[in-house]
């Protein structure tokens, strides 16, 4: 396996538990992967303040719980610590090889495959399991806006705090984005005494959700069965976002034209305080640089010392071949999020962009690889899988607004349903195909 971050630690686990034998591929000296602050490995997007956005008790894995006495939504280090405990707990660290990437795997045409590390080892496997993440490759702005930039600018994959990986105390700031990082980090340049100046330049509206409703977390705040359909729950939720926070375009924010749970949400309890005292302002999209100066579609300009680009990842891998697997625009079809049609000894864990955290989901997920592996869980047809695979793109295309962000979007619970269900199925092709005639 590739990875042994979140995603990849709980399928170890699985394996572990199910007798397999497996080797874990991983470039840092630690595990925690995206949660490890200045992880060695140089992949790790965390700056210094980061906290998470999927409370506690829906990020944690259902067969370890996280600490009874962590907040709601706990600091990086709290997350790292979790990780590393649950790695002793179960006795996994001695199936990873730490500060070992992989340079290459290359599919056998019998089938398995030749995995060369980065150390220039050889090793032959039956299957390959891939979670080295997608939010490490950071994406620029497409199309990047035409003229010269004098001024500092880099993307928030390497933003820390404000001083590193430049000085931006007293700088005039433009933050580009309307992700949770880029609201994270425009409202922490923002504070009195931090950046001098800082605009939020957006492109297109989004519905900002707070961390608390009503007094809950907000993903315990509904509570409706996975299998309810999306209509139904998105109504539920757009009811109850527009009690919790009304109209944001009051505060200077473009009116978003979609639908609550039609992108990815954006989460942040601080936005509308920072643009109510007015330590953050709003602009458009940037229509062209000129040395210092910043020009917006809206025809206003700022002159700006700094450029912050929240623009995403790409989804990459770059130890396999493009033939075998590759994301162009971070679109990869696969079954369920995992397999790929035609190539059962291909696994992907953690491929997915959840309303909700991905931990969980990986854990489900590698139970599943583990019942595949022992033979308990039998894959559906390839034609099968294709026409479920064209379905699932129907639906989500027919949801959430066309980009790269939303090429593998699932909803947490209704996504565990359906692994489930699958699972069951699987298993009883398994069981059939093994019964006497």
């Amino acid at each position: 396996m590739v990875g042994a971050g979140s995603s990849g630690i709980p399928v170890a686990k699985a394996l572990k538990d199910a007798g397999v034998a497996h080797v874990v591929y991983e470039k840092s000296d630690r595990v925690g992967g995206n949660w490890v602050f200045k992880n060695r490995n140089g992949m790790s997007s965390a700056y210094r303040s980061l906290h998470i956005n999927t409370s506690r008790d829906r990020m944690q894995y259902a067969d370890y719980p996280m600490p009874r006495d962590y907040p709601d939504f706990p600091h990086h280090t709290l997350i790292a610590r979790y990780f590393d405990a649950y790695v002793d707990h179960f006795g996994l660290r001695g199936a990873i090889r730490f500060e070992t990437g992989v340079s290459r795997a290359e599919r056998r045409p019998g089938g398995g495959w030749v995995v060369t590390s980065d150390r220039g080892d050889r090793e032959t496997y039956d299957l390959l399991a891939v979670a080295n993440g997608h939010h490490w490759d950071p994406r620029g702005p497409t199309p990047p806006p035409p003229g010269r930039f004098d001024g500092v600018q880099f993307h928030s994959h390497h933003y820390v705090d404000v001083d590193e990986p430049h000085d931006l105390r007293g700088k005039r700031v433009v933050v580009v984005g309307f992700g949770n990082s880029a609201m994270d980090i425009a409202c922490e340049l923002s504070r009195e005494g931090v950046a001098g100046k800082v605009w939020l330049s957006v492109r297109r509206g989004a519905h900002v959700i707070p961390h608390y409703w009503f007094g809950k977390p907000l993903d315990q705040a509904i509570a409706l069965p996975p299998w309810t359909p999306w209509r139904i729950r998105g109504a539920v939720a757009a009811a109850l976002h527009k009690l919790a926070v009304g109209d944001s375009t009051r505060m200077g924010l473009p009116a978003p034209d979609h639908a609550i749970g039609e992108a990815h949400p954006t989460i942040s309890s601080d936005l509308f305080t920072r643009l109510g005292r007015g330590d953050l302002a709003i602009k458009p999209a940037i229509e062209r640089l000129e040395g210092s100066r910043v020009h917006f579609v809206n025809g206003t300009s700022e002159d700006v010392d700094a450029i912050i680009w929240c623009t995403g990842y790409n989804v990459s891998f770059p130890f396999l071949d493009g033939a075998v697997a590759s994301a162009p625009d971070n679109d990869l079809p696969l079954f369920l999020r995992c397999w790929k049609p035609g190539l059962d000894d291909l696994f992907f864990v953690g491929l997915c962009q959840p309303l909700g955290a991905v931990m969980p989901i990986a854990e489900a997920q590698g139970k599943w690889l583990a019942e595949f592996l022992t033979g308990r869980y039998r894959l559906p047809s390839e034609p099968d899988m294709q026409a479920a695979i064209a379905r699932e793109r129907v639906t989500m295309h027919r949801r959430y607004v066309r980009s790269a962000r939303h090429t593998m979007q699932v909803d947490f619970d209704e996504y565990l349903w359906r692994l489930d269900r699958e699972r069951k199925a699987g298993g009883r092709r398994a069981v059939n195909r093994h019964a006497v005639p």
